[in-house]
């Protein structure tokens, strides 16, 4: 399973075990992911790591001083 990090900027907009959909973006370089409808998005991706499956499930949200951060587990394979 392959997991991926996305920043959220309000509390309660996602919740721990929900199915998740996420919008690829293209930069001059990298990818970013955005989950669906605009709720939480990634870091920048490099090409060789692009995402292959675009459905995934919440497993844990973490509130820091910087805001919340939203894991996601995809079902395919880690990247390296």
């Amino acid at each position: 399973m392959r997991k991926m990090e996305f920043k959220m900027e309000r509390k309660g907009l996602i919740q721990t075990g929900q199915k998740i959909t996420v919008t690829e973006g293209l930069l001059p370089s990298n990818y970013y992911y955005i989950i669906d409808p605009s709720l939480a998005m990634s870091a920048n991706i490099p090409f060789r790591h692009r995402l292959q499956s675009h459905e995934g499930i919440v497993t844990d949200i973490i509130e820091n001083s910087r805001g919340f951060y939203v894991t996601a587990e995809f079902d395919e394979p880690d990247v390296v």
